[in-house]
């Protein structure tokens, strides 16, 4: 039987600029895949939860192409750290702090996330 996302309850809040942003219900996330979210400046996030229930956000655009496809790349762990691979170049970007595991130079925007 399929997997289907609970779409009430809680909902998941963004951190922007200081102020709370809602971007979508806590059961529209899925353990492992990812939830592409619209910001009120345009921008998108990419909003993930893993099995343990920590939420991440970071941008959802991927630095080296420009596409906006992280949402959908492949979340693991590497050395304990949470990572997001995207799906284009396959880049891996730590979950918690932006830091792109492959080129130390590369640093996506992360923001902070709570369910409520």
């Amino acid at each position: 039987m399929p997997l289907t996302p609970k779409t009430t309850g809680p909902k998941v809040r963004l951190r922007l600029r200081g102020d709370w942003f809602t971007v979508c219900d806590l059961g529209a996330l899925l353990p492992g895949r990812g939830v592409a979210a619209l910001l009120p400046d345009g921008r998108q996030a990419a909003v993930f939860t893993d099995r343990t229930g920590a939420l991440y956000a970071v941008d959802n655009r991927d630095p080296f192409t420009g596409a906006a496809v992280l949402s959908r790349g492949l979340t693991g762990t590497h050395h304990g750290r949470p990572f997001v691979a995207s799906p284009l170049l396959k880049q891996r970007f730590d979950l918690e702090t932006g830091r792109c595991l492959d080129d130390d130079t590369v640093r996506l925007t992360t923001y902070e996330a709570e369910a409520t």
